[in-house]
């Protein structure tokens, strides 16, 4: 049977609650990676295993969403509008894209079991206005609800409005993707904004990048990505993009993070003087990760 991947997102940051969501993700599979951002208010969650067990573990960590979130209470600068807010299944060869389609469609079927309303997006999408995930959480779960109040916007799966207190839950199957974010020095939450209005796709930029600009924490402003293609975007050329877009603002790029595990032919000619943060290939590049854990 093929390996697929699951890279499930919920929508907290705490250790302790996460504690909790590692024991139901790895139930039946492996837990590759666990990412956590409290200015985002989410962590992203990698594991790996067959199909059915992926399944299994997914459901398991679905249910532990409604036990530990409530998204009345979330505050995140990440859209969200669910407890388990993003739920796709990769696959990792191209003879295993209908196995990962069959396993999404499985665990949409099973979150929507539980009482969580299910939206199927990206390559799943019914129609083309449902294939962003923007679509769906621009403006959050109090815009979701009154949309699907209104009678607006129906679930593919699942009640007809969110679950109060797990909202709802987007799935798809999809390739690999980058979640990449790059810090800007010299950029406020609105230089950063600008920046990443001109880098996404939709607003003329480069091709499957999706971004937006949010303030951390720290004071530094960031551009938050998605490349849905790092093989024939890699992350040199955005780095590249950021750099040219942010320079008439007098902001550059001074350091960035992976989010979760990335192809090796993203990193191809990757700028040193942009280092990613805590970034280990041993770690952090899907091919090595993947053999580690099969040793």
């Amino acid at each position: 049977m093929p390996t697929l991947l699951a890279v499930p997102n919920v929508s907290v940051a705490g250790a302790a609650v996460l504690r909790r969501f590692h024991e139901a993700f790895g139930r039946s599979v492996t837990v590759l990676d666990v990412h956590t951002d409290a200015d985002h208010g989410r962590s992203v969650f990698t594991i790996a295993g067959e199909p059915g067990a992926l399944a299994e573990s997914l459901l398991a960590g679905a249910e532990e969403a409604l036990e530990a979130i409530d998204m009345s209470s979330y505050s995140g600068a990440h859209p969200a509008v669910g407890a388990l807010d993003v739920c796709p299944i990769v696959w990792l060869r191209e003879e295993d894209r209908e196995a990962a389609r069959t396993e999404a469609l499985a665990v949409a079927g099973q979150i929507a079991g539980i009482g969580v309303p299910v939206f199927l997006y990206g390559e799943l999408a019914r129609a083309p206005a449902r294939a962003e995930r923007a679509y769906f959480r621009a403006s959050g779960l109090a815009e979701l609800w009154l949309r699907m109040e209104r009678g607006e916007l129906r679930p593919d799966l699942g009640p007809q409005l969110p679950h109060p207190r797990g909202g709802a839950t987007l799935v798809t199957a999809r390739p690999p993707l980058a979640a990449f974010n790059v810090e800007l020095e010299g950029a406020d939450l609105s230089a950063a904004r600008a920046v990443a209005a001109a880098l996404r796709e939709d607003g003329g930029g480069m091709p499957g990048v999706r971004a937006i600009g949010v303030l951390l924490s720290s004071g530094r402003a960031q551009v938050s990505t998605n490349v849905h293609d790092p093989l024939r975007t890699p992350l040199a050329a955005v780095v590249a993009e950021v750099r040219r877009l942010a320079a008439p603002l007098g902001a550059r790029p001074v350091e960035a993070e992976l989010v979760g595990l990335i192809p090796a032919g993203a990193l191809v000619d990757y700028p040193a003087d942009v280092p990613l943060r805590g970034f280990d290939p041993a770690r952090h590049v899907i091919e090595r990760r993947l053999a580690a854990s099969s040793d």
